[in-house]
């Protein structure tokens, strides 16, 4: 049994000053503020301490990659986003042949079973050759429902999250198989108008897959899936708060509009994400990443991110000056409750034991996953 104390501690919408948590083994048994209870006492100096953050769009980072559909390797990106605070993910893959997919898929859902990830987010191949973006054109497809079930049923309960454009021949239906199925329907790489984006959500979409990008932009006379998306009370907007795929006021704007129970920090990170600059393949395309922006070697388009949930967390309140508590809610409990988690996302008893101890300049201090210290590095 361990109790940390002396913590700033982020619950809910407020920050507890010499805030305490008592763990036991894998959860947390106990949360308080002053005088904490009997225990080995850990002092963690006053500092920061917020929900184990949940990203629910990420492709790779530390040099590899989940798309790769290898379980060693998976494991691996894992464990480098762990170290920079996320203790909940989906491994997201990319547009690839069918036969790929649902080979990756049945590689993958090991690290599933084993609860190193929450489970697989499909970005394609039911995605717009419009708005596209890294993805393969000549990959990209329109969905069947024996598609769909073919990748639903590979390993079931595997697939967590799909992104897909909605104006495709047979999007909707797909949408609303999705559904059925438990797995969450996810709009993005579309050129959908306002209309058929409503029409999305009333089939059962709830996630806009990186606002903005891969979107149809806004029009003053078609407003387009961005406004149908922000509009609809059901829909959690993820946005890729880098500095690179959005202006920092954007971010602020969104934030404002929808409200943090609605917007949730992804990294969309790639292989590159805490490696070093150079080329990366990313599904079937080649990434160049200079100064840790990621291009496709022709320059047409952004390619994932080499960003971390803490870097996006830091922005958060730094660039768009907003608190730690809206931030913590962005990069935890709203991700979390999307999946509907009821283990992760915020430091209440009963809860996985999954923290992050930042610094006075909001770096990591130290990380504990389900009840140790990642890498043994205590506050």
């Amino acid at each position: 049994m361990t109790v940390l104390t002396n913590a700033r501690l982020v619950q809910g919408d407020q920050v507890a000053d010499g805030g305490w948590i008592r763990c036991e083994g894998e959860r947390f048994a106990e949360v308080g503020r002053g005088h904490p209870p009997i225990g080995h006492h850990l002092s963690v100096g006053g500092r920061l301490v917020v929900p184990g953050f949940v990203d629910i769009h990420v492709h790779g980072g530390g040099g590899g990659s989940f798309t790769t559909g290898s379980v060693e390797e998976g494991a691996e990106v894992a464990h480098f986003h762990r170290r920079h605070g996320t203790t909940t993910l989906l491994a997201s893959l990319v547009t690839a042949p069918l036969a790929d997919l649902l080979r990756q898929i049945s590689v993958l859902a090991e690290l599933v079973d084993d609860e190193i990830v929450a489970g697989l987010h499909l970005e394609g191949p039911f995605l717009s050759s419009v708005r596209c973006g890294a993805h393969a054109p000549s990959l990209l497809r329109a969905p069947t429902r024996g598609d769909v079930e073919q990748l639903l049923c590979r390993r079931p309960g595997a697939v967590r999250m799909a992104t897909l454009a909605p104006e495709l021949d047979g999007g909707i239906d797909a949408i609303a198989q999705l559904a059925a199925a438990g797995a969450i329907p996810a709009i993005g790489h579309t050129d959908a108008t306002y209309d058929v984006a409503h029409a999305a959500v009333d089939a059962g979409a709830r996630v806009a897959t990186h606002l903005f990008n891969g979107m149809r932009p806004i029009h003053h006379r078609e407003p387009g899936v961005v406004v149908a998306l922000m509009e609809r009370p059901e829909v959690v907007v993820e946005l890729i708060n880098d500095g690179v795929h959005l202006h920092p006021s954007l971010v602020r704007w969104v934030m404002a509009t929808v409200g943090d129970d609605r917007a949730a920090l992804v990294s969309d990170a790639i292989a590159a994400a805490g490696a070093a600059d150079g080329l990366y393949t990313l599904g079937g395309s080649t990434v160049l990443v200079r100064d840790g922006r990621a291009e496709l070697v022709d320059g047409s388009s952004l390619a994932g991110s080499t960003l971390t949930m803490d870097a996006a967390f830091r922005r958060t309140v730094r660039h768009q000056g907003l608190p730690v508590v809206a931030a913590a809610r962005a990069a935890a409990t709203t991700p979390a409750t999307l999946l509907g988690l009821d283990d992760a996302g915020l430091i209440a008893p009963g809860r996985l034991a999954n923290l992050v101890v930042l610094r006075e300049d909001l770096t990591v201090g130290a990380v504990l996953y389900r009840g140790s210290w990642v890498d043994g590095q205590t506050p």
